[in-house]
């Protein structure tokens, strides 16, 4: 039998009423939302909800047949805004929503906890009263976790949206099913983090997460919270971080989610100009108030707390930072300095990336930031945003950009494939070949390439050599590493049952890159300074050539790569490069891949012979559409 609500329980202290108040308290999802407790020998649920507007806020659900006043929360006396009860007899499994009457009195408002940590399936909306309880078995990785996400360590990210990795009878995997097989399918390729696209819980699936409601719930659609939770365990016991994707750039309008929450413009901001995301037609978060500031920074907090997340990746940061973003003249309003700053957003993502590392210092942030805002991973104390890592949108719009041309003209663009490394020290970035590329129209990575189909698979082999040994950590959209010749489609499973015998090789290719990528410090230890990175030839537009040497921190540890961005042998083609012999780590067109064959031997030796301003240098055969990777000698020294 459920009974009345009883109005004496609080979670909340004195205390924590003021750090609510002062928008510093970073442990509301502890007090907020559903908790179930007993309070004098009596079980129950404690509910807390902010609704400083409303009239009236009531608990609903099938527990008292939705009846709107049986279930009354108080108004806490503080001005706090917060609505509260505990209701006797209701436990853990029960659904649930906040019934709120809005202050003009019209509006009768069916809305889901925004603190709920587990949700009905969508299209239903209500939560589900759930505790986060669960056993961790990744001691091991959380204790070595400091060691695998420095910057100076290999990220090799294999990002991947769980709806759509693989089905079965045309449903989707579970959690625990991906338990079974994804994590092995990672581990066997070598990547050494995960990013989930958002699994924070939507009402949308082709939004592919990325409209998100429930900003503590785990989506349901794969099953419980603690089954996620055992995804992530055993990532870790893997020895595989997870990055989860995180959206506070904007909420869609349904009517049982945050907009309009207590029957006023709440969490999204009231001017339209500011307000409303023209993209994608959602609201946008007010970042001047403190309690929305607070709201996202608990929910970010809380997937690195409660789920052992690793990294959180903030989408669409560009669409926070600018007051035009996608807006035309007459549609935005410059800030207090005349200009387009968002500087409210600016001041969100400070706090937010200054909380994270001050609670959670092992773990990393990413930006997806796709213009030139400067100082995106710079402290914040030098005025930077905090940020730990960028995604490099340039340099991948330009690299797939140069690969879709014919060869026969790539000498014609060929600034846009070493343009990167004008700025590649400019940030700490990521390289991403990730799922925008693949989707809306733009054809898979494979569609992209010109020629016939030996001429395709060898330019993809090519492109993946240039993101595993060009500055910069790398990550890769989930079917690309086999090449999957269909443009990403979220509502099918990826292309599993009809690989061809190139396709077995892209796939190989990924895991052997994979292999020398996290055995030689000089393709990442140095990724952000200069001194990890020399050109012995960039000037060679004609033949559509580039060569280059990553470095390490041992003066000794160095790799020289060579590419061939056409399907003509470059015989006898000399390179300026250190004096001493060099031994092949990997080459794209061996015959192992079903290249052509037309490698050198496993160990070159330079010759006194002056190119490139070096007074030695190598004679090499540029294989066709191909990348080689050789490592320097140590005993030459």
């Amino acid at each position: 039998m459920i009974n009345k609500v009883i109005h004496g329980p609080t979670l909340f202290t004195d205390q924590d009423i003021y750090l609510f108040k002062e928008g510093t308290h970073f442990k509301l999802y502890e007090k907020m939302g559903a908790h179930s407790f007993i309070f004098q020998d009596i079980a129950g649920t404690y509910f807390a909800v902010w609704a400083p507007n409303a009239k009236s806020v009531a608990v609903v659900g099938e527990f008292n047949h939705w009846n709107t006043t049986s279930h009354l929360l108080a108004n806490r006396w503080d001005s706090s805004g917060i609505f509260e009860g505990f209701i006797p007899g209701l436990s853990e499994g029960s659904n649930y929503k906040y019934y709120i009457e809005s202050p003009y009195g019209s509006q009768k408002l069916y809305k889901s906890d925004p603190y709920a940590f587990f949700c009905e399936q969508p299209p239903s909306g209500a939560s589900i009263i759930w505790n986060l309880n669960y056993h961790w078995n990744d001691e091991e990785w959380m204790k070595k976790r400091s060691e695998k996400t420095l910057l100076t360590a290999p990220f090799s990210i294999y990002e991947v949206h769980l709806g759509s990795w693989k089905k079965e009878r045309q449903k989707h995997y579970s959690y625990k099913k991906m338990a079974e097989e994804l994590v092995t399918y990672i581990a066997d390729l070598g990547f050494t983090f995960v990013e989930l696209l958002p699994l924070i819980e939507h009402p949308f699936f082709g939004s592919w997460g990325y409209q998100p409601t429930g900003y503590f719930a785990s989506t349901s659609r794969y099953g419980k919270p603690q089954d996620l939770m055992f995804l992530i365990d055993q990532f870790h016991q893997k020895g595989i971080g997870v990055i989860l994707d995180w959206v506070p750039s904007h909420f869609p309008d349904d009517d049982h989610g945050l907009a309009q929450f207590d029957g006023t413009h709440l969490y999204e901001h009231a001017d339209p100009r500011k307000g409303t995301h023209p993209d994608w037609n959602t609201l946008i978060f007010n970042y001047g108030r403190i309690e929305v500031q607070e709201f996202l920074i608990n929910s970010a907090l809380f997937w690195l707390d409660k789920y052992h997340v690793d990294g959180i990746r903030v989408d669409a940061v560009a669409s926070m930072l600018y007051l035009d973003y996608s807006r035309k003249h007459g549609e935005w309003e410059p800030n207090q300095f005349g200009n387009n700053k968002n500087l409210e957003a600016i001041e969100f993502i400070r706090k937010l990336n200054t909380q994270i590392y001050q609670q959670f210092p092992n773990v990393q942030v990413f930006a997806e930031e796709s213009t030139a805002w400067p100082s995106v991973t710079h402290p914040v104390h030098s005025g930077g945003l905090g940020f730990g890592l960028k995604w490099n949108m340039g340099w991948m719009h330009d690299v797939l950009y140069y690969f879709s041309k014919d060869p026969i003209h790539r000498k014609y663009h060929h600034h846009q494939i070493i343009f990167s490394l004008n700025y590649a020290f400019t940030e700490n970035f990521i390289l991403p070949l990730s799922h925008d590329e693949v989707v809306h129209g733009k054809g898979s990575l494979f569609s992209k390439m010109p020629g016939d189909e030996w001429q395709k698979y060898a330019q993809i082999r090519l492109l993946f050599g240039f993101l595993y040994t060009h500055p910069g950590k790398k990550l890769l959209f989930m079917g690309s590493e086999f090449a999957q010749i269909s443009e990403w489609n979220h509502d099918t499973m990826l292309e599993w049952n009809s690989w061809n015998k190139y396709q077995k090789k892209i796939h190989q290719w990924i895991k052997d890159l994979n292999s020398i990528y996290k055995s030689e410090p000089a393709l990442y230890e140095k990724d952000f300074i200069p001194m990890g990175f020399e050109w012995l030839d960039c000037q060679d537009h004609e033949n559509s050539t580039l060569s280059f040497i990553r470095k390490g921190n041992d003066p000794h540890s160095m790799i020289a790569v060579f590419c061939n961005f056409t399907p003509v042998i470059r015989y006898n083609y000399r390179i300026g490069i250190p004096s001493g012999s060099w031994s092949k780590l990997l080459h794209s067109d061996d015959v192992d891949y079903e290249g052509s064959g037309c490698t050198d031997s496993s160990k070159i030796v330079t010759e006194s012979i002056p190119c490139h301003g070096r007074p030695h240098s190598l004679c090499l055969n540029l294989a066709p559409l191909s990348i080689a990777i050789y490592k320097f000698n140590k005993e030459n020294s």
